[in-house]
């Protein structure tokens, strides 16, 4: 299992540029950030000077989306970045959350989604597309290679990670929703020609070292209320009986208004109504060993890459406890002499 490690370009750029450094150091493979203009800093100028001073992670947003970025332009700083520092970009991208609803948009259909994809991925592997009428590519642009993967919760846009996407990001640690998505987006694969066991599965959460759980559940209580927005689009879509897990529908009745400037924030005053047994479900909390089981139960599910969020107060340690002891633990086992 890979780990990515999940940051929010909060300033200084340069404390989010040292946290991805440490999560090198700690043998993270991956750096996610969000993106979102207006409530954070611009993700892909942050990239750059990630990429600058460490060595191997690959970094990337989670997520983007199609209506706050031209296509071709998004294509072109993957495979800037790509030609500067060798292949080590990642697109995470999904129909758009805080980024385009902060601006009173809202998120793209699933059309968008499907054609922003093949734009972007034709683009930034150095190959020509058909855009808008004419046939386009990157006269500078060679070898570059840039994998999308899509961030998806409903049934139709699991069906359309399934026929289009080389990875599916699972916003949650929720066991039973987990193997229902995976099972959903494998089925699609399948059904569209496609080798199933060929899409890599990230499943995205925040985690937590720590013993004190009332601090951990209250510092990462703000998930469930992040992850209710696509749930309450989701019910508005399909209704609450739909083929969409209990455990994923449920907890969003008393669910109100949603304040994006508190978005992805810990201590957040909108999300008092998710309870604790969600918060629970949804993140991984409590001693190394707890994390060791609950990630050991996700890979069994077939999940290739867990990516913990770190919108708390406790962000060194957790990396540090992450590096020592749970990575190596889900590592496979090698020795020296047999």
């Amino acid at each position: 299992m890979d780990f990515g490690a999940v940051l929010q370009t909060n300033p200084p750029a340069s404390r989010t540029v040292y946290l991805a450094k440490l999560a090198e150091q700690h043998g993270f493979s991956h750096v996610w950030t969000f993106d979102s203009h207006l409530l954070w800093q611009e993700p892909y100028v942050i990239y750059s000077q990630i990429l600058n001073e460490t060595k191997r992670v690959i970094v990337g947003p989670m997520v983007t989306n199609p209506a706050t970025r031209d296509w071709t332009v998004t294509a072109s700083t993957y495979a800037t970045l790509n030609e500067m520092y060798g292949n080590r970009t990642i697109c995470g991208i999904g129909r758009g959350d805080s980024a385009v609803r902060v601006t009173n948009g809202a998120p793209t259909t699933l059309k968008t989604l499907r054609e922003s994809i093949h734009v972007i991925r034709e683009l930034a592997n150095s190959r020509a597309v058909e855009y808008n009428g004419a046939t386009l590519q990157f006269p500078w642009s060679t070898g570059s290679t840039l994998d999308i993967w899509v961030a998806a919760y409903g049934p139709l846009a699991l069906k359309l990670t399934g026929e289009v996407g080389d990875g599916f990001i699972l916003q949650m640690a929720d066991l039973d929703v987990a193997e229902w998505m995976i099972r959903t987006v494998r089925d699609a694969a399948e059904k569209a020609g496609r080798d199933p066991m060929s899409i890599k599965f990230c499943v995205a959460a925040p985690m937590y070292i720590g013993d004190d759980w009332a601090h951990m559940r209250d510092q990462n209580r703000w998930f469930g209320g992040m992850v209710g927005n696509h749930v309450a689009d989701i019910v508005k879509k399909y209704g609450a009986d739909s083929a969409v897990p209990k455990a994923l529908t449920d907890y969003i009745a008393g669910r109100q208004d949603y304040d994006y400037n508190e978005h992805g924030r810990a201590g957040n005053t909108h999300t008092a109504f998710v309870p604790d047994e969600i918060v629970d479900r949804f993140c991984l909390l409590g001693t190394p060993q707890q994390h060791i089981e609950k990630l050991t139960a996700l890979k069994e599910l077939g999940v290739d890459q867990f990516a913990g969020y770190l919108q708390h107060d406790n962000k060194e340690e957790t990396l540090r406890v992450y590096g020592e002891t749970v990575i190596p633990a889900m590592r496979d086992t090698i020795v020296a002499r047999s």
